[in-house]
């Protein structure tokens, strides 16, 4: 397997992502850099289930609870990158955005002198989960940087 030294893993905890994780960590060799990309859509921005919570103070409470389970969610998936990074001698940081994910990937991508950017594959129809694609062939013609698509596990 090819070995790189700077990458960029734009990643979330699913198992699409949770693929792209481990062969990120698999390309790294010892005192590598691995910076995680976390975007959380902004379509989150907007779920305050209006249509069942009828005042401010309660949508307020709501909208609280849900970023505190975001919030939580992925403090777990960067730890469990940052456990394996830290066991792997790799050197781990992330960075957490709220956006459109192709943008904010672009973005974070020109931030560094990045040696390759990985990401998993779309979910494949059928598994179940948010369907917020990214589409990855106009993000692979943007960047300026190789990119690695990890195919769907057991796909």
């Amino acid at each position: 397997m090819m070995s790189a030294n700077n990458v960029l893993l734009a990643s979330h905890g699913t198992e699409g992502a949770v693929a792209a994780e481990n062969v990120a960590l698999q390309m790294c060799g010892k005192g590598a850099r691995l910076h995680q990309l976390i975007v959380v859509p902004t379509l989150w921005q907007g779920m305050t289930g209006d249509d069942w919570l009828n005042n401010g103070s309660t949508r307020d409470t709501f909208r609280r609870y849900l970023e505190s389970e975001i919030g939580r969610e992925i403090d777990e998936y960067c730890q469990r990158v940052s456990d394996e990074a830290e066991q792997n001698e790799i050197e781990y940081s992330r960075v957490i955005i709220v956006g459109e994910p192709e943008a904010c990937l672009l973005e974070v991508s020109q931030n560094d002198d990045f040696d390759l950017v990985i990401m998993g594959s779309p979910r494949p129809r059928g598994k179940k989960g948010l369907r917020s694609r990214m589409p990855t062939e106009p993000l692979a013609r943007s960047l300026r940087i190789p990119l690695l698509i990890v195919p769907y596990p057991d796909e």
